[in-house]
């Protein structure tokens, strides 16, 4: 089995997704032969991927961030490179896809029942992903410190133990407080969780990054672990694929250029990221219109997002008076 290292985060958002897909271009420019991984992933954002040993080549779907991290491996996107696609449907309720296909839709609560049975095929693609890899890298999902989803947990900590892959946390300090996300993520994990961090990442950092040593030395009093580094903030890590929709409740129009397109964020909103071509364009503004809010009057084009629960969306979307 190849050598496997997994991020985790102290959040959503904290950047797992990039660092995972810089890590991949890193081991593969050394001549590595790398691979991705994401036990479960929760998205609307997917993409096509192939299906091992399925001879009609129909191809399955995997999360969009998977997809991007395997080009950045240098190899095909496969469905095993993230088993468990969760699409949000209703605000307790998803699609769920397991190697590629449509398993079937559960409830939030039906779902924490049905993750035991999950966990056989996760462990199968992960042995499949590390067949003729040097290095697998693993992306986790939310966070390890949500102990209240520990017992049945597939994408994390339950994960890790089970793999055997030891752990780097991932602590986001743009949006603050990242000394007590990554202290307290320590402090409310169990003993069996806490010895698989042999270390962690502050992410995001803008500024002089030796104004931070002391919270580093706070960190490791309180922790215990190693800092493996200091990423700094990378505006162009924008123009990268986002993940899923909690991106979007953070995005500000930026200044104003030729073209302002007005985007409205559809509660099921999917595959947004097909307007990142848009988005890098030098002449374009994509603004996106939180829900209670009009759509600009100075748009010179309004772009209607793909949907997952198109009919509840059409409703919201006459509501807010956007038609």
């Amino acid at each position: 089995m190849a050598r496997a290292i997994m991020l985790q985060g102290t959040g959503s958002d904290v950047g797992k997704t990039v660092l995972v897909a810089g890590l991949c271009r890193a081991a593969k420019k050394r001549g590595l032969k790398v691979r991705p991984f994401k036990p479960q992933n929760m998205s609307n954002n997917a993409a096509v991927a192939d299906i091992p040993g399925d001879n009609n080549n129909s191809g399955g779907e995997i999360g969009r961030a998977q997809w991007l991290q395997a080009i950045a491996c240098g190899v095909a996107p496969s469905v095993h490179m993230n088993p468990v696609l969760l699409k949000p449907q209703t605000d307790v309720g998803a699609q769920v896809i397991v190697q590629g296909k449509v398993f079937g839709e559960a409830r939030a609560r039906d779902y924490q029942a049905l993750k035991g049975r999950l966990m056989d095929a996760v462990l199968d693609s992960w042995g499949k992903v590390g067949e003729g890899a040097d290095l697998v890298i693993v992306e986790g999902a939310g966070s390890p410190a949500e102990i209240n989803l520990r017992s049945r947990d597939i994408a994390n900590m339950g994960f890790a133990t089970r793999a055997d892959v030891p752990v780097v946390l991932v602590g986001d300090i743009d949006r603050g407080g990242v000394i007590a996300s990554v202290a307290g993520t320590h402090l409310i994990l169990p003993e069996e969780d806490r010895r698989m961090i042999v270390g962690y990442l502050i992410n995001k950092f803008r500024g002089d990054v030796s104004l931070f040593d002391d919270g580093l030395k706070a960190i490791e009093k309180f922790t215990g672990w190693r800092c493996f580094g200091v990423v700094p903030w990378l505006k162009a890590a924008a123009l990268l694929p986002s993940e899923d929709s909690v991106v979007l409740e953070r995005l500000a129009s930026g200044e104003s250029r030729a073209l302002k397109v007005a985007v409205p964020m559809l509660g099921r909103i999917a595959n947004f990221d097909d307007l990142d071509p848009l988005k890098a364009e030098p002449q374009v503004e994509v603004v996106f219109v939180p829900p209670g809010k009009p759509l600009p009057a100075d748009a010179g084009l309004v772009v209607i997002p793909g949907s997952k629960s198109t009919i509840g969306d059409l409703l919201k979307f006459r509501e807010n008076g956007w038609d």
